[in-house]
C-alpha cells in the first residue's frame, strides 16, 4: 500500500511538472570569444610585459584578470603572413601567404569554416588583410573600425561590433583587429610623452628623430589600450563579460629597423592575454612556448570540435585550464624579404631560451625600402634609419647595430635568457656546437616537412588576380 501511495505522490510531482529535484542541469552555453589584435606591437612596451614609457591600463586588466604568456611567437614576422596563420593554423610556406601581401592558395579552410561547423558566428571588424578569398576566410564583415592600416585616422564606432554580439543567442568569435600602432603614427596624443625621458628599446640608436617618431609609436599604443577599454566595457554593460573569452594579440614587432621584417625577438616575440572567467585563473603566467599557427586549433577545441588533421597548430587548451605547463618544444621562423626589399631569406628555430638564425644569403646585405630609404633625398623623412647611420660614424654602439642590421653571418646563435637584445652571436662558441647542431638539424628537418625551399623561395611571383 505504502509503495502505492509514495508511486502516486511521486507521479503527480512530474505531472505537475515538479521536476527541478531530479532533471539534469542544462548543459554549459558555449563561449564567445572577443579575439583584440594589434597591430606592429612592440609588445616590451606593455606595462604588464615590463613596458616602463606607459601604463596601459585596460591590456593590463587583462593580465591582472587572466593569464599571461611569456613565449608567443609569430612565424614570419610581418602582418600578412601572421595573420593568414593565425586563420588557418598552418606555417606560412604551406598557407602560401609566405611573403608580404602574398595571397593563400585557394583550397584552404580557416577559422571561419572550423567555427561555423561548430555553431558559431564568426565575424571580423578592423584591419581586413588575408580576408581573401571569401571562400577560404567567410567571415562576416563587421562595421566599427578602420579597415586600412595606412589610413591617416582610426576613427571607430561600437555600434557594428554592439549589434553584432547582441543580435541572437548564437555564440560568436568575433576579431577585432586594431591598425594601432601601425605606421604612418598619426593618431593619438602625443603630449602624454616627454621625448627626452623615453626608455629606448635595445635595438634602436638614440637620436633625436628616434626619439620624436617613438613618441607618435607610444600615443598609437595608448589609442590601442583605449580600444582594448572600450571592448572590455561594451562587454559588461551587455551582461557577456562572464561568458565571453577575451584574448589579446600583439602581432608581430614595430616598424623599427631591427625589429619588423626580421627574426629577432623584437620583431618575432609577441603578447597574448587570456581572459576566461571561472576557467583560467586571474594573475596567472606561462612560460608555455606557442605560436600564432596554435590558436585556430585551440579555438576548436575549447568550441568542443575535434583536431583537424593536417593544421601545423597545436591546442594548448590544457595550458589555459591550468592541467599543462608546456604546448611545444620548439618555434620556428621564416623571412621571406621580396616584396620589401632585395632576397635575404632567413630561417630560425627557439625554445625558451635558445635560439638559431640561418640567413641564406650571407654574402648580400639586408635591405628593407621602408626603412632604408634608397634615396639620399629622402634622409629628412619619417625613417630614422639614416640618423643611425650618421650617429654610427661617431657611436661604436650606434655602429654595431647598424653592421649588425645590414650585414649578417650565415649563423646566428643567441642565449636569450641572459641576452635578450641578442647581441652576443654565439655561433663560434666551442661548448654551444653540439647544441647548434641539434637545433640545425630540427630547423632543416621542419622545413623538409614544410616543403620549405630556402633561398629559392624568396622571389618575386606572377600576381595573382582578384
Amino acid at each position: 500500500m505504502r509503495l502505492t501511495l509514495l508511486t502516486g505522490l511521486l507521479l503527480s510531482l512530474l505531472g505537475s511538472g515538479f521536476v527541478g529535484f531530479i532533471q539534469q542541469p542544462p548543459a554549459a552555453a558555449k563561449p564567445n570569444v572577443i579575439i583584440v589584435m594589434a597591430d606592429d606591437l612592440d609588445s616590451r612596451q606593455l606595462s604588464c610585459y615590463g613596458g616602463r614609457n606607459l601604463r596601459t591600463t585596460h591590456i593590463d586588466a587583462l593580465a591582472a584578470e587572466g593569464l599571461k604568456f611569456n613565449h608567443i611567437y609569430a612565424s614570419e614576422a610581418m602582418c600578412v603572413p601572421t595573420r593568414a596563420s593565425l586563420f588557418t593554423g598552418l606555417y606560412p610556406v604551406r598557407h602560401g601567404s609566405f611573403q608580404n601581401h602574398k595571397p593563400v592558395y585557394n583550397d584552404l579552410k580557416s577559422v571561419g569554416h572550423y567555427l561555423a561547423d561548430l555553431g558559431y558566428r564568426v565575424g571580423l571588424t578592423g584591419k581586413d588583410h588575408s580576408t581573401k578569398p571569401k571562400t577560404v576566410f567567410p567571415f562576416e564583415i563587421v562595421s566599427g573600425f578602420e579597415p586600412n592600416c595606412v589610413a591617416a585616422t582610426d576613427d571607430y564606432t561600437l555600434d557594428g561590433v554592439k549589434e553584432y554580439m547582441t543580435r541572437d543567442s548564437k555564440p560568436y568569435c568575433l576579431f577585432v583587429m586594431s591598425i594601432n600602432p601601425h605606421t604612418p603614427w598619426t593618431v593619438g596624443d602625443t603630449t602624454e610623452f616627454d621625448a627626452d625621458k623615453l626608455v629606448l628599446p635595445s635595438y634602436c640608436v638614440d637620436t633625436k628623430l628616434t626619439r620624436r617618431q617613438f613618441v607618435k609609436y607610444l600615443a598609437e599604443v595608448r589609442r590601442l589600450d583605449n580600444q582594448v577599454g572600450d571592448i572590455t566595457r561594451l562587454l559588461k554593460e551587455t551582461g557577456q563579460d562572464k561568458n565571453t573569452i577575451v584574448i589579446f594579440l600583439g602581432e608581430q614587432g614595430a616598424q623599427f629597423p631591427g625589429a619588423k621584417w626580421n627574426l629577432y625577438d623584437a620583431g618575432q616575440k609577441s603578447s597574448m592575454l587570456v581572459r576566461w572567467p571561472g576557467t583560467v585563473k586571474p594573475r596567472t603566467q606561462t612560460d608555455a612556448l606557442v605560436q600564432y599557427e596554435d590558436i585556430t586549433p585551440t579555438l576548436i577545441d575549447l568550441a568542443g570540435g575535434k583536431p583537424v588533421a593536417g593544421l601545423d597548430g597545436k591546442s594548448f587548451l590544457p595550458v589555459l585550464r591550468g592541467q599543462s605547463q608546456q604546448a611545444r618544444d620548439f618555434t620556428y621562423g621564416i623571412h621571406n624579404n621580396i616584396p620589401e626589399g632585395n632576397p635575404y631569406p632567413i630561417r630560425s628555430i627557439r625554445d625558451t631560451r635558445y635560439k638559431l638564425i640561418l640567413n641564406l644569403t650571407p654574402d648580400s646585405e639586408y635591405y628593407n625600402r621602408f626603412m632604408m630609404n634608397a634615396s639620399a633625398q629622402r634622409r629628412d623623412g619619417n625613417s630614422v634609419w639614416f640618423s643611425w647611420i650618421d650617429r654610427a660614424e661617431s657611436d661604436p654602439q650606434a655602429k654595431r647595430i647598424t653592421d649588425r642590421f645590414v650585414k649578417r653571418p650565415a649563423v646566428e646563435f643567441y642565449d636569450t635568457q641572459t641576452d635578450p637584445s641578442e647581441f652576443r652571436n654565439l655561433a663560434n662558441d666551442s661548448t654551444q656546437q653540439n647544441r647548434i647542431r641539434h637545433y640545425r638539424q630540427k630547423l632543416e628537418a621542419w622545413m623538409k616537412q614544410q616543403g620549405d625551399t630556402g633561398a629559392a623561395l624568396d622571389i618575386t611571383y606572377a600576381k595573382k588576380p582578384d
